[in-house]
């Protein structure tokens, strides 16, 4: 059993926001069943209207898409957003430590979702594993959360900092493009979800905008002795996350674009 593979606070935040203004839409629609077995299960992707919303909260957008503007969080980089973004931070419990996550995310009047998370880990667990190692359990853990299929992946880079690229597509939530990064202790997720109906051409807008401001150095893996599997084995039930991309992609793993 890998002891990471459901390290994904960032995403559970992420898909917590994302789950909510599902749940909004849908009362707002009029999607709910009429009889009285509540809620319909019914897909989410087919709320999302042909054409923008007039009246309704998020970015300005126009048939080209919405415009970007630079937000700068206290947590340390900066991010091109289609308006200012709803902002989540929490404490998660982790063994005897906390770990800080923080979500920032705007939805357009067209729904799509662009969001970015962050989970701040303690250093000697992310020395366990190999970077590759956590980024694929990243990975994993969102298609996972959104029950979506991949499509595509690749390996990236940040200012030199190992990262993960890849497309899913999920029946619930549509199109998902994300990008993972992992600087020092910190991994950042990166999630644009949108109606699959309608071609996405801002998403690598804001997958590429990420910018790190005084980050940490890389932390170095440790030999498989360390003993760091009393604390790795306090991470069941809990899910880790992903974030951007500005680099070249290097030798895929599976099919990419």
């Amino acid at each position: 059993m890998r002891p990471l593979s459901r390290l994904l606070l960032a995403s559970l935040t992420t898909l917590a926001l994302i789950a909510g203004a599902c749940a909004n839409q849908q009362k707002t629609d009029g999607s709910s069943s009429g009889g009285t077995g509540g809620p319909s299960a019914t897909s989410t992707i087919e709320d999302v209207p042909n054409e923008p919303v007039p009246g309704e909260a998020g970015g300005a957008a126009t048939a080209e898409g919405p415009t970007f503007k630079p937000y700068e969080a206290t947590e340390g980089f900066i991010i091109g957003m289609p308006a200012e973004p709803k902002v989540e931070r929490k404490q998660v419990p982790l063994g005897a430590n906390m770990v800080n996550t923080a979500a920032f995310s705007s939805q357009m009047e067209d729904r799509t979702l662009f969001s970015i998370s962050i989970a701040d880990y303690p250093e000697k667990l992310v020395a366990s594993r190999p970077p590759e190692a956590l980024l694929n359990e990243g990975k994993d853990g969102v298609v996972k959360q959104v029950q979506g299929t991949l499509k595509e992946e690749s390996d990236i880079t940040l200012d030199g900092y190992p990262g993960k690229a890849y497309t899913a597509s999920s029946p619930l939530y549509g199109e998902v493009k994300g990008r993972n990064f992992l600087v020092g202790p910190r991994l950042y997720t990166l999630l644009v979800i949108y109606n699959p109906n309608h071609p996405n051409t801002t998403a690598d807008t804001f997958l590429t905008s990420l910018k790190l401001v005084n980050p940490p150095p890389a932390v170095t893996t440790a030999t498989p002795d360390a003993g760091t599997d009393a604390d790795a084995g306090t991470l069941e039930g809990m899910d880790a996350g992903t974030a951007t991309d500005a680099g070249t992609p290097a030798p895929r793993r599976r099919k990419a674009k």
